[in-house]
């Protein structure tokens, strides 16, 4: 099968070729995608002396980089990498097993599991966030994933192509898991040995900015994907405030008679009217989301048949024509 290897890469000129070369001797017959994004040292030159292919994407953010590459990137199976040396290239045989077997549409290099991240990681507040990031998406999507934010990750030609990218930076590992969870995705974690940066090496990671990007992209496709749980929860608290603030008003008029609070009966009036309106609101959207995953089922089942027709068909013209 037709193995690509991709690399997102920014000044990485002190690791790119330790990357390149590693894939290179475990996977001989992948063909090797490095995508610099502006680097301001010398990466692209670096990468271009290993003899790979080597292209320039202007926009900036990793996300960006990724929808490049599975967009213009025709293979099999896809396997994306970081190119800061931290993912032991060796692992990639165990990584690739389940996806061989077609048991699995994406395998996540586990960071987590075996303890190697923590003990590596001198980040703590890094290791807070990842924990943080699980958590919550482990229980608004009732799922048991290990490491959500992992960069290493293996994909088949189906995911990869299906798959819709939307954030723009470091979000994109989290937006990946959430669409794999919430489509029904194959998904395998297996551990492997991360090591931390070499010496001279920086991350570009901003714990505090890149932090809240991911909470945000969580919160959004919260709302996209669980919309019924997401509003039914706004409707409830504004529900329950607007009984809060409504029950002495109504006290008041059983005992006297009179509304007398009248600016906490319309406060609490339209309070109830607005969580409501937000409960049939997620009804509504849930409705859709339900019609959305039908479709998106339909198109992945026509690309698979697509695909499959069009391998088959490439495969007679070459046998013909040899």
């Amino acid at each position: 099968m037709k193995i690509a290897v991709l690399i997102p890469c920014y000044n990485e000129a002190m690791t790119i070729q330790q990357v390149i070369n590693g894939f290179r001797k475990e996977v001989p017959g992948a063909d090797i995608y490095v995508y610099d994004n502006n680097s301001r040292d010398n990466t692209y030159e670096m990468a271009k002396s290993a003899n790979v292919n080597v292209v320039r994407e202007s926009r900036q953010g990793k996300g960006n980089v990724v929808r490049s590459m599975l967009k213009n990137i025709d293979s099999d199976i896809y396997i994306l990498v970081d190119g800061d040396d931290t993912y032991p290239a060796e692992s990639i045989h165990e990584l690739l097993k389940p996806v061989l077997a077609n048991e699995a549409d994406i395998v996540i290099g586990d960071r987590i599991s075996n303890g190697r991240y923590s003990d590596e990681n001198k980040r703590a507040f890094h290791s807070f966030g990842n924990n943080l990031v699980r958590r919550l998406i482990n229980t608004l999507f009732k799922s048991r994933l290990k490491d959500i934010m992992s960069g290493y990750r293996i994909m088949n030609r189906h995911f990869a192509k299906t798959f819709p990218v939307l954030s723009k930076g470091f979000e994109i590992e989290t937006e990946m898991s959430i669409y794999s969870l919430h489509n029904n995705f194959r998904i395998i974690e297996v551990p492997i040995d991360y090591r931390d940066r070499p010496t001279g090496s920086v991350s570009k990671l901003n714990t505090y900015r890149d932090g809240f990007k991911v909470v945000k992209i969580i919160f959004w496709l919260f709302k996209d994907y669980k919309p019924l749980i997401f509003f039914s929860w706004s409707s409830l608290i504004l529900v329950l405030a607007g009984f809060a603030i409504g029950t002495p008003v109504i006290l008041e008029f059983l005992r006297t008679g009179f509304i007398l609070r009248v600016p906490s009966a319309i406060l609490s009036a339209a309070l109830e009217i607005i969580g409501i309106l937000l409960f049939a609101c997620g009804l509504i959207l849930d409705t859709t989301v339900k019609h959305q995953r039908s479709l998106n089922e339909q198109m992945s089942n026509l690309f698979i048949t697509l695909d499959e027709n069009w391998k088959r068909e490439h495969s007679n013209r070459k046998n013909e024509s040899i």
